[in-house]
């Protein structure tokens, strides 16, 4: 992705983006400091972007016991069962963006800054998802083929600017694995076992953990980053009747990671002379 030009230039839509509508007053979701940021960086911010969708999960795909404790080694297969489910978290903030962006090139914008990635629960059943962020136009003539989106604040957005990285979309990793808890775990947690660590559930959020940091630096190589800056990692754990073996459990772990790609765009190997960010003068003037 590059940008050029000098600040200020009107610029012509090379990868199709819509001018912004003339007059219109733009809304935002940018503090003061943000503002002033992204305006010193050499962006306009044109307008508030919303995207939403509603998703009913129920199907995992699963329907047996994911397998002994303590008797499989951490693969791959650990999680396979749940591919239907986790195919279906990946589209549902895949789709909410998406339609973030189609407003943000309805507006003009080149990219949106400081997404937030919402999930709750909907009154008449399902989970909503919900991505909300400030869609932003560079003062270039150049404009990036597809508008980027990213987690970043108005004043960590300049400096990667600044410092010579764009980014370039935000990226998703999604894991979910389960494990049979027999007798040798429950065992594990009575007063005569003692101190000693559960390698079992050790395991199962390490390959979780594990799972979803790989995934996410696949999502960052198709946005065509050189790196990931992460946002959010989240780790949720859960027990459920197991299927298979009656009155048993079975442990469950979901991890989820949401972070920004980044590229770098300046290929000199001279240093970038990094401009002093706007900020605002507070003092009374006498």
């Amino acid at each position: 992705m590059t940008y050029s030009g000098g600040a200020g230039q009107p610029g012509a839509a090379a990868g199709g983006a819509a001018e912004p509508p003339a007059g219109r007053t733009w809304d935002s979701a940018l503090s003061a400091q943000e503002f002033m940021a992204i305006k010193g960086a050499g962006f306009d911010p044109v307008g508030q972007v919303l995207g939403t969708a509603v998703f009913h999960l129920g199907y995992s795909g699963v329907w047996g016991c994911p397998g002994p404790w303590d008797l499989r080694p951490p693969t791959s297969a650990w999680s396979s069962s749940y591919a239907p489910l986790v195919r279906t978290m990946y589209a549902a903030r895949r789709l909410a963006l998406s339609r973030a962006v189609a407003e943000c090139t309805a507006l003009g914008g080149d990219g949106i800054v400081g997404v937030k990635l919402r999930i709750g629960a909907f009154p008449a059943g399902g989970l909503e998802f919900t991505a909300l962020g400030t869609a932003v136009r560079a003062r270039s003539r150049i404009r990036p083929r597809t508008p980027f989106t990213s987690h970043l604040t108005g004043q960590d957005f300049a400096k990667l600017i600044h410092a010579g990285w764009v980014p370039t979309g935000l990226a998703f990793g999604i894991a979910l694995a389960a494990r049979h808890d027999d007798w040798r775990g429950a065992g594990r947690f009575t007063w005569a076992a003692g101190n000693q660590e559960v390698d079992g559930y050790t395991q199962l959020i390490n390959y979780a953990r594990h799972d979803a940091r790989t995934q996410l630096a696949l999502d960052a190589s198709k946005h065509g980053g050189d790196g990931v800056v992460v946002d959010d990692v989240e780790l949720r754990v859960w027990e459920s009747e197991c299927p298979g073996m009656g009155s048993s459990r079975d442990v469950g772990a979901e991890a989820v990671f949401v972070g920004t790609s980044v590229a770098r765009f300046r290929s000199s190997a001279r240093p970038a002379v990094r401009t002093p960010l706007t900020i605002m003068r507070l003092e009374r003037e006498h």
